[in-house]
């Protein structure tokens, strides 16, 4: 017979360990009490907002995950020359180290409001600890309290399924450029979010003078 016993430990731990600053560990004890071998891992990273100083390693995350192949995406030329959402970048960091990354952008399809997410990054070793998750899982949350209705990515359905993305009906919105309509996926922010979104997906504004030809800017 085996018993599960839960042990608490107080301390000082990140937030997101626990709102109440304490460490959930689970291990399996014997019949006889004693502890065994296969304790579950303890989440040991924090997701917080970006920082400046964070910038350099996050273009490494992206570099290491994409390649340079990321600046010909249809999705990175409605990030050309835009600032992040402010306030929907967050960081995956563990014992200093970062570990994932993601960032949210301003776009406007049709006459909507609405996000880009992406890029999305952990680093290779990381990946299956549920980091990526709870990356999106913040911003998805921060971005609640915007104004935007909607968020759209490109991806695959089986893993932003998890933070409740679902597929876009072919056509509805269109990239500024080729883009596979089944990887098109979009999660709802207001009621109706999704439902109303249709059209051309431009960037919402432009913040640096660049351009990137084809994608354009949603007129006032």
């Amino acid at each position: 017979m085996v018993s599960i016993r839960l042990h608490i430990a107080t301390g000082n731990f990140p937030d997101s360990l626990g709102p109440w600053g304490k460490r959930l560990v689970f291990r399996r004890r014997s019949r006889y009490g004693q502890p065994m071998n296969d304790a579950r891992p303890v989440q040991s990273w924090q997701v917080r907002s970006e920082s400046p100083d964070d910038a350099p390693g996050v273009e490494a995350l992206n570099q290491a995950a994409f390649g340079p192949g990321r600046f010909a995406k249809s999705a990175y030329r409605l990030r050309e020359g835009v600032a992040p959402a402010p306030g929907l970048s967050f960081v995956a960091v563990e014992d200093g180290v970062l570990r994932g990354s993601v960032r949210f952008w301003p776009i406007r399809v049709g006459g909507q409001d609405a996000l880009l997410l992406g890029p999305l990054a952990v680093e290779s070793a990381q990946r299956g600890r549920g980091i990526g998750i709870a990356l999106m899982q913040a911003g998805i949350e921060a971005a609640h309290r915007g104004p935007w209705g909607a968020i759209l990515l490109v991806g695959d359905e089986p893993y932003y399924l998890k933070v409740g993305f679902s597929r876009l009906p072919p056509g509805r919105v269109k990239f500024p450029g080729p883009v596979d309509q089944n990887r098109i996926l979009g999660l709802s922010l207001k009621p109706g979010g999704l439902l109303n979104l249709s059209g051309q997906i431009r960037r919402a504004r432009i913040d640096e003078p660049v351009c990137a030809d084809g994608c354009g800017t949603a007129r006032p």
